[in-house]
């Protein structure tokens, strides 16, 4: 006989169906952007490496498998790992830096008020120092097991032997942007990327062999080395920063203009960081610092807690209203405070004061969207100097790309979760001596004196690039993130609540709907600002959407909120691994 009790379960599980299953083990999980990604961390896994082999694995292999994806091997990346041996939970900053040439007084001799970028003949005057690929030497030296040579082999693969063209890469190589912008800069990827003239079909076997020889440059440089393992790891990052690759890069930029040179290269390195901590429900969450947008999520956080968000119930009007208003209230704090600053420039303990948060909260109306951004708070009490920099009303958005994500767990509690990006085709210049674009990740600096996030030469961008970890009684057992500019810290916001106050499971949580304000300056140029814009995703019915424009929000549907999200779990007290990988894109995982 069927009880009421089956029939509100059977009911509440087709609420969370999801379009794939949750993917679980006990000795390893990756999850990815794409398949063949997350397969190159997980034969590290299989040959005996852990979390931290896993991730550099997966890292490198986006740059080949995901150039379409807003990744270049001459990107950055940021990430937060837990290693499980030393009990030890550390930011990564894999953020390049901007270049020494790169000024106010630059920019302002040209009379710009904003760094350009592409689409456009201006993309070069935005190139950042490459951070990745030392952000990932530096894990694997650090944590790692594996050596470079190792961790290379499935990119390498890729690369050179090529993989079959997919249909999201296909589409977005479609783009008429992408190969005019090529074009810019002669002979730009063309020849690499449209072959005979037309975008690959899909299943077509695609391969890049410029980039599988500044790849196996890499290789070379380790097996010369002929020594321990650490010192292939040095022999590599020598090649890269200080040696011929570096040569090319700063070589590259300055034939087409830019201000990146080799020395920029060789002064630089990826950094180990406390992450950022904050409580919420029970659990501490833990990401970057200011330098990315990652307090963002954090301070809303603070804002909505009082709030009984489950009782409004998972994406109604309300729910999606109030968790929108405390975004402008964050986001307007992180336009005006957040940076690279140096010496405190950046009074973060004071953003993530509860007795601020609650005053920041109090301007929230429940009846009313707020039209515009607000005002910047006043967390140390002097006055608000200035006002948040680069608002530009009616400025054309720039399009939506969203980078990818990484994360692995393996079977000790070793994780990793990483952002990597940078290199958008349709913004950058492609080296094809090099295989790949350069990262434009400069363009997100403000042209203020004594801004936070001034550009100054030698310091990281406020990037938007973010991840994070979640534990539970001191232990992480959950890592999140997703993709997508502006839209990451949003989403990983949404991700977090679903996880921990609506109870789903990692692939319940990333194919939920989602939703974004743009009452923001959007961190790209040219720094647009839509006032009032709500983007909702197509899962937000009709009825909610009305409820929402009764509020006085503009909706606009968009196709993703943040894509290619991804979520993984461990049971602290069984072990068992778990992931969801988004279906907006080929994201993917994996376990065994």
């Amino acid at each position: 006989m069927t009880t009421r009790r089956h029939l509100e379960t059977e009911h509440h599980q087709t609420d969370q169906a999801t379009t794939r299953p949750v993917v679980s083990g006990t000795q390893g999980v990756v999850s990815a952007g794409h398949p063949l990604v997350s397969m190159a961390g997980m034969r590290m896994l299989l040959s005996g490496g852990n979390a931290f082999d896993a991730a550099v694995a997966s890292g490198f292999a986006a740059a080949v498998v995901e150039p379409t994806a807003s990744y270049t091997l001459c990107g950055e990346c940021v990430a937060l790992i837990h290693d499980a041996r030393r009990g030890e939970m550390l930011a990564v900053s894999g953020q390049g830096t901007a270049p020494a040439l790169a000024t106010l007084g630059f920019f302002r001799e040209r009379g710009l008020d904003r760094i350009p970028t592409g689409p456009g003949p201006d993309a070069h005057l935005s190139f950042t120092v490459p951070g990745a690929v030392d952000a990932y030497l530096t894990v694997l030296e650090t944590f790692g097991t594996k050596s470079v040579s190792e961790v290379l082999a499935p990119a390498l693969s890729y690369a050179e032997h090529g993989f079959p063209m997919y249909e999201y890469m296909h589409r977005l190589l479609a783009i008429p942007e992408t190969q005019s912008q090529f074009d810019l800069y002669p002979p730009g990827g063309t020849a690499v990327f449209y072959p005979g003239g037309r975008v690959p079909r899909v299943g077509e076997l695609f391969v890049q062999p410029a980039l599988a020889g500044t790849l196996r440059r890499l290789v070379e440089a380790d097996a010369r080395s002929r020594g321990h393992r650490t010192a292939g790891i040095i022999a590599a990052r020598e090649r890269f920063y200080h040696g011929d690759i570096a040569a090319t890069i700063g070589a590259f930029s300055e034939r087409v203009g830019g201000l990146l040179r080799a020395g920029d290269l060789a002064g630089y390195r990826a950094g180990l960081e406390a992450p950022v901590r904050f409580s919420f429900a029970g659990r501490e969450i833990l990401g970057q610092s200011a330098w990315t947008q990652a307090p963002v999520l954090m301070q809303a956080l603070g804002m909505l807690e009082p709030l009984d968000l489950r009782g409004m119930g998972h994406n109604s009007a309300r729910y999606i209203h109030v968790v929108a208003e405390a975004l402008k209230l964050a986001f307007v704090d992180r336009e005006r405070y957040y940076g690279d600053a140096r010496d405190g420039g950046v009074p973060l303990a004071q953003l993530l004061a509860p007795a601020y948060l609650r005053e920041r909260a109090a301007l929230i109306r429940m009846d009313r969207a707020a039209p515009e951004q607000p005002a910047p708070g006043d967390p140390l009490g002097r006055g608000v100097v200035g006002t948040a920099a680069g608002v530009r009303a009616g400025a054309v958005v720039p399009a939506a790309d969203g980078t990818t994500h990484i994360a692995a767990i393996d079977r000790d509690g070793n994780m990793m979760c990483l952002t990597p990006s940078g290199g958008v085709f349709r913004k950058s210049a492609f080296a094809p001596e090099l295989g790949c674009t350069l990262s434009t990740r400069s363009e997100m600096f403000v042209l203020e004196d004594g801004h936070p996030n001034a550009l100054t030469p030698g310091r990281r961008p406020r990037t938007t690039l973010v991840s994070y970890l979640i534990c539970e009684g001191g232990v992480p057992t959950m890592t999140i993130g997703c993709p997508g500019g502006d839209d990451q810290a949003q989403a990983n916001l949404q991700l977090v609540l679903n996880v921990l106050l609506f109870g789903m499971n990692p692939q319940q949580a990333v194919e939920a709907p989602r939703f974004s304000t743009q009452t923001l300056v959007n961190s790209f140029y040219p720094r647009a600002y839509k006032p009032g814009q709500l983007n909702v995703e197509p899962g937000i019915p009709e009825r909610t959407r009305a409820e929402l424009r009764a509020l006085g929000h503009t909706v606009t549907e968009i196709g993703a909120c943040g894509i290619g999200a991804v979520v993984t779990h461990r049971d602290p007290k069984t072990g068992v691994l778990s992931a969801g990988a988004d279906p907006r894109r080929p994201t993917y995982a994996l376990a065994w």
